[in-house]
């Protein structure tokens, strides 16, 4: 198995916007660098929590440049999903292109093919930069089944599904690549297990306590649930908790 692109958690990160709706690349990278710096591991781009079904094909580039310009010694990751094969290489190949060292690829949420013809195209437009799958039904993309990892192009799959059975089976013998937890609330279950590490939106909020639950502190783990249950019941949900923390702009395109 080669070593994991990182360990530990890393960052979903969140998109920050402009009072008009047009993103602010660089306050979303001076969070990215504030997190980083609180001890978070590596920064995930455009992801869903980054509202990347409302960005364009344009603005994604723009923040995986700002954000890898912003945080250097740590792999910055791209979200760079499509509804179709073409269009998830054409994101890929543009984030490759600015800066970064990973991307993070659903499968389309109406299907569109074989699952393993499109990661190949999805390894094509990607070059040298590993893939990872991204397992977030239907919030992002259809299905990664557990079953069909080992014959996938991908270094590993990011799973959000806050399933303990399904990343207990991820982390099993039968299959190397390397494992991502993408719910808050298994950080020190998948390091129990195993896992390379996390990539969650708690850290936005929270970096200090998510370090501290990946390292099997039950007190820590409580504490980034908690957040993050009040994050989701305020007006604004995690956007807004994390403006009220640091300061930075609560607007957003989504919700």
């Amino acid at each position: 198995m080669t070593e994991p692109l990182w360990r530990g958690p890393a960052v979903a990160l969140i998109t920050l916007f402009h009072p008009d709706g047009s993103i602010d690349p660089a306050a979303t990278a001076e969070h990215a660098a504030r997190v980083v710096s609180a001890g978070i591991r590596a920064v995930l781009v455009n992801g869903s929590t980054a509202e990347a079904s409302a960005l364009t094909d344009d603005e994604r580039p723009a923040l995986v440049a700002a954000v890898r310009d912003a945080c250097p010694g740590v792999p910055v990751l791209a979200g760079a999903s499509g509804e179709w094969s073409g269009q998830a290489a054409a994101r890929i190949r543009a984030a490759v292109k600015a800066g970064a060292d990973g991307v993070l690829v659903a499968p389309p949420r109406l299907g569109g093919g074989d699952l393993a013809e499109y990661y190949a195209r999805a390894a094509e437009a990607a070059g040298d930069v590993p893939v990872l799958a991204y397992h977030y039904p239907p919030v992002a993309g259809g299905p990664v089944p557990v079953d069909r990892l080992p014959e996938l192009p991908v270094r590993g799959v990011k799973d959000s599904s806050g399933d303990p059975a399904r990343l207990g089976h991820e982390l099993s013998p039968g299959w190397d690549g390397e494992v991502h937890v993408g719910a808050s609330a298994l950080l020190g279950h998948a390091s129990w297990l195993g896992a390379a590490g996390a990539i969650v939106a708690a850290a936005n909020l929270v970096p200090e306590d998510c370090l501290a639950a990946w390292d099997r502190d039950a007190a820590a783990q409580h504490r980034v649930m908690r957040a993050e249950r009040q994050a989701k019941a305020r007006p604004g949900g995690l956007k807004a908790a994390v403006a009220a923390r640091f300061g930075t702009s609560p607007f957003r395109r989504l919700g």
